[in-house]
């Protein structure tokens, strides 16, 4: 068992397990059942924006194979289930219609009774990214209405649900969406609005501090929003490398922490942006939750340069680095520092943590009859975990671990090029498979818990 786990198992014991999968990257079945159209329908399927033209269909078409889902779960042994909900398939018009669609909510009624009947907590996430188009039509994250709209999403979900599931995540990194889909382009809704895509942070936000108390009334006992988190490297010692770790770690990690955590969004005046912070939008926003997650999965070195972005990202000098390539450096320390530094900085305003997702890609066949010996994804994750067991020596509070991903699945504009599952999926026959990574995080789990 030490050679297999070169980390202190015993540390781990008590934490919660999870795997984690999103709905648009692996369910399918995009018209089915009266599912309506997200940005990330329109996105796929204009030419040119998915590396390999692929439109996340078939793929693991988990909207047809819930049962093979769930057994892999209860497999692997994880206590609890992230997923997420498609708003387009509960409402799957809003923005123009608020009718309900009940073949998605029977949908994700299975889901939730299939995982407490194999004794698996299911933790939805409200929404991860798939935003209706009508809603991106009438000015979507910039748009106040839809933190409103998300509220009566929420209603909708909570009063369907909220008999049965107690653990929610609200919206899933919305500093990928602010940053990647309104600033640069490179996600739906693709659009280049560079700083002044920085409106919709609060709304994101506002969007959480809505829903939140709603979930709560339907018997919720955790509810947070997944934030994604980077521990910024300056490229150099120079004083403007400095300066700009520090101007990209504060619209990366602050501008989202620190509301959620102080009440108060940092300044940013660099930047040229006021936020549009109405009257009690700053109580809901900062209310306090049960829990603190975030998705990690590498550091983000930068430099300074001119330009209207007066910083730019670099490779992360010594590190190897996962198939997306010199951009998503290999780097567990970093990990444990950034976890150290968020309880340092935020003290008794930060509750327990959970690593919502960490995992990593490499490349892979796209078909295989036989267990894929994926070493690398294995050394990542006990890399990444061992660095959770050095911030709780340190002392911080870490309650629960989810690797990214359950299964291969639609990763975005790279489409099914890149692989980050426990489990090999053929795209074209959902074929499961599970690797050697699955294995070896089923037996860590069993260790951690012996």
């Amino acid at each position: 068992m030490v050679e297999r786990f070169p980390i202190d198992i015993r540390a781990l014991a008590g934490m919660h397990f999870s795997a984690a999968t999103a709905a648009f990257q692996i369910e399918g079945a995009r018209t089915a059942d009266g599912r309506g159209r997200s940005i990330w329908d329109d996105f796929v399927d204009a030419p040119g924006n998915v590396i390999d033209g692929s439109t996340a269909e078939p793929g693991p078409d988990s909207y047809h194979r819930v049962d093979d889902d769930i057994g892999l779960l209860v497999g692997l042994g994880v206590d609890r289930y992230r997923f997420s909900i498609s708003w387009t398939r509960v409402i799957p018009n809003a923005g123009t219609d608020v009718s309900v669609n009940p073949a998605g909510l029977d949908y994700y009624d299975r889901l939730v009774d299939g995982l407490l009947t194999a004794g698996i907590t299911p933790e939805p996430t409200l929404y991860h990214w798939d935003l209706p188009v009508a809603l991106e039509t009438d000015g979507g994250w910039l748009n106040r209405d839809t933190a409103s709209r998300f509220g009566d999403y929420a209603e909708v979900v909570a009063g369907r649900l909220g008999d049965r599931v107690r653990h929610w995540y609200t919206i899933n990194e919305p500093a990928s969406t602010s940053l990647q889909g309104y600033a640069l382009g490179e996600l739906a809704p693709g659009r280049t609005l560079l700083f002044d895509s920085l409106p919709t942070v609060h709304h994101q936000l506002l969007a959480h501090g809505i829903a939140a108390p709603i979930l709560r009334e339907h018997g919720a006992v955790q509810v947070a929003p997944t934030l994604n988190h980077s521990l910024v490297l300056p490229a150099s010692r120079a004083a403007d490398d400095q300066a700009a770790a520090g101007l990209l770690d504060g619209i990366l990690n602050r501008l989202f922490a620190d509301p959620l955590l102080l009440g108060t969004y940092p300044d940013l005046s660099a930047f040229g942006v006021e936020l549009p912070v109405a009257d009690g939008d700053m109580e809901l926003i900062s209310a306090p939750n049960e829990v603190y997650c975030f998705n990690y999965y590498n550091p983000t070195t930068v430099r300074a340069c001119a330009g209207p972005i007066p910083f730019e990202m670099v490779p992360t000098p010594g590190a190897p680095v996962t198939g997306f390539g010199p951009m998503w450096p290999i780097r567990p320390d970093t990990m444990r520092d950034f976890l150290i530094d968020m309880d340092r900085r935020y003290e008794s305003a930060l509750p327990p943590i959970i690593i919502t997702e960490n995992g990593a890609s490499f490349p892979e066949p796209g078909t295989t009859e036989t267990e894929i010996s994926d070493a690398e994804r294995i050394d990542y994750l006990r890399g990444h975990l061992g660095a959770v067991i050095d911030a709780k020596a340190a002392g911080v509070r870490i309650d629960g671990y989810t690797v990214w991903s359950l299964l291969d699945n639609f990763e975005w504009a790279d489409g099914w090029s890149q692989r980050f599952g426990l489990v090999h999926v053929d795209m074209h026959t959902g074929t499961r498979t599970p690797k050697a990574s699955y294995r070896w995080y089923r037996d860590l789990i069993s260790a951690a818990r012996s």
